[in-house]
């Protein structure tokens, strides 16, 4: 029987390093659906954001020894790797379009992805933000993705990218700044504020 600290991130993890297909499924289903969220927001296409997921899970498989947990969880590493997945999606999607369906089916429940697509297809404000966000530099757009899109402390954040606290508040600060200036370049009509990155209205 297993539960409480057996079915933590943390505790999954060691059994997924040493090879726990089973462990490895559970996880999956617990944050699919967030990786795959996030995928979504920024490239817009179901289809798409399905195949980075798969990207995602699977390098998470393959570099099981090297993932970081931040607060005992893999979120921050996963949605990391969702965003460099992404700059590189169209080089390496069939490479690993197979991985997905060796994966556990999802647990049952409303589908994201259809969820989330319409909107993200009818939002011209959606489509100047992810211009403006793939703009920005690499490390820029990981510290919005993780301080202002999900919620983590910078501590949080400087623990997941591996660097020091101080340059994950002065990155923050450039990439707001100059994610801004991008929009409004792009979008003078709608504002941009923490509030709507978070809400995943238009990121």
């Amino acid at each position: 029987m297993s539960g409480g600290s057996d079915s933590t991130d943390e505790a999954l993890w060691l059994r997924v390093v040493s090879g726990d297909g089973d462990a490895f499924g559970k996880l999956f289903d617990r944050h699919r659906d967030r990786v795959l969220r996030h995928a979504l927001r920024i490239v817009g296409s179901a289809h798409q954001a399905e195949d980075i997921t798969a990207v995602v899970f699977y390098e998470a498989w393959r570099r099981r020894e090297y993932v970081r947990m931040v607060n005992g969880s893999i979120a921050a590493w996963l949605l990391v790797t969702a965003n460099n997945t992404i700059r590189n999606h169209n080089r390496q999607r069939r490479r690993y379009k197979a991985f997905l369906d060796q994966l556990p089916p999802p647990a049952a429940g409303a589908d994201v992805a259809d969820e989330f697509a319409d909107s993200a297809e009818r939002d011209a404000a959606a489509t100047a933000l992810r211009a403006a966000f793939w703009r920005l530099k690499p490390q820029d757009r990981d510290v919005l993705t993780l301080c202002v899109v999900e919620g983590l402390t910078l501590r949080q954040a400087a623990s997941a990218l591996a660097i020091a606290e101080g340059t994950v508040k002065s990155r923050l600060h450039r990439a707001k700044t100059r994610l801004g200036a991008l929009y409004r370049e792009l979008d003078p009509v709608h504002p941009l504020t923490d509030q709507t990155l978070h809400e995943g209205r238009i990121l």
